[in-house]
């Protein structure tokens, strides 16, 4: 069966695509692997609304001051929810040992 797509679909899809995104008023071209279009413009939504939130906060500051704390906040989130993942999987990981040994004791017992 012949496909009437223009390109195929897989799981190694690296099509690229050119957007433009809007950070603060100002405008960037960027090429992206297609896949990810949604990712880029959700992060373009996160960076604008804290810019729009310290803008509100610090009316005196220039572009340059609101990106940055915009960064900043960004980065913290970003090592927030880094080590909040990592302790996830810490965790997970000594509850499956403790299956483990739970399990190794009822086997010595039924013994």
């Amino acid at each position: 069966m012949t496909s009437v797509l223009p390109y195929s679909i897989s799981r190694m899809d690296t099509r690229k695509l050119k957007i433009n995104i809007r950070l603060d008023g100002r405008t960037y071209p960027l090429t992206i692997n297609a896949k990810d279009e949604e990712k880029y413009r959700q992060a373009a939504k996160k960076v604008n609304e804290l810019a729009r939130k310290f803008r509100g906060q610090f009316v005196e500051q220039d572009t340059k001051d609101i990106l940055a704390m915009t960064a900043f906040q960004i980065a913290f989130e970003s090592l927030a929810l880094q080590e909040r993942e990592d302790k996830t999987l810490f965790i997970n990981g000594l509850k499956n040992l403790n299956d483990d040994i739970a399990d190794f004791l009822i086997e010595i017992k039924q013994k």
